[in-house]
């Protein structure tokens, strides 16, 4: 299917296409990473992103009053085998989640895998980021307790399963990344903060430069200085889901349903 985009009132085609697959960390900073990856990939983009507080690959979340179908269940699988060929980055980020729905390390890896598989057929460009197992294994009993409590108080998980299982998802993420020949990126706990996965506010622009390092960019394309003005006179429309629940009332969404200053279409499931 071929997604028009005008700019200006002309006809442009997207020169790209962006795939985002995460949670809290990928929605709090959404319009930041596609405007770096704009500034080395180009623009305008088709951007499709499965994204959401609480997100999981494998399992259906639940936050608050909202439910979302698990990221390897969503629509946006259909929508991308609809889709014409097109130079593809995929990011996959927040893997762990899952274990807080108290699903077993192996159930996530195959929906991991699964997901990958199919940007591979793209093909994508692919970056993961592995769990932050320093950051994980810092928190201490009381901490942990409070912040699971906090964002996920549905779950008795202790902490030291909590761990083993975050130590297994690391270590098959590692052996996937063989296998699949993807590139996986190690985050360091310097970037997060008092819960161990969320990364700071203020070190996300550096942090997310760092992983987009990992996309190989072709002969000596330079990144273009942005101005301030660009970063915050962006959306032109917000992006809603394409599907949710309140309340477990089903609400859908025609999509794309964002739109960027520069004519990118975005596609939120």
């Amino acid at each position: 299917m071929n997604h028009q985009i005008y700019k200006n009132s002309r006809l442009i085609a997207p020169e790209n296409r962006i795939i985002l697959l995460g949670a809290s960390n990928l929605t709090l900073s959404l319009r930041l990473i596609i405007h770096l990856m704009q500034q080395q990939f180009g623009g305008p983009s088709e951007v499709l992103a499965a994204i959401g507080h609480g997100r999981a690959y494998g399992v259906a979340s639940q936050m608050l009053s909202r439910g979302l179908p698990g990221i390897a269940d969503c629509g946006l699988w259909r929508q991308l085998d609809s889709m014409e060929p097109r130079p593809a980055y995929a990011l996959l980020t927040d893997i762990g989640n899952d274990i807080l729905y108290e699903s077993a390390p192996e159930h996530i890896l195959r929906r991991v895998e699964w997901c990958v598989a199919q940007l591979q057929q793209q093909p994508a460009q692919i970056v993961v980021t592995n769990l932050p197992m320093a950051s994980i294994e810092s928190l201490s009993e009381r901490r942990y307790t409070f912040f699971r409590n906090i964002f996920y108080p549905f779950c008795r998980l202790p902490r030291d399963e909590t761990v083993i299982r975050a130590r297994m998802l690391h270590r098959g993420l590692v052996d996937m990344a063989s296998r699949r020949h993807f590139k996986l990126y190690e985050q360091e706990p310097v970037w997060f903060g008092l819960d161990g996965i969320h990364v700071n506010y203020w070190q996300r622009r550096v942090f997310y430069q760092h992983i987009l390092e990992q996309f190989f960019l072709p002969g000596n394309q330079q990144t273009p200085v942005e101005s301030k003005q660009e970063l915050f006179l962006t959306w032109q429309r917000r992006p809603r889901f394409a599907y949710k629940t309140v309340l477990g009332r089903e609400l859908y969404c025609q999509q794309p349903s964002g739109q960027l200053a520069d004519g990118s279409s975005v596609f939120k499931y």
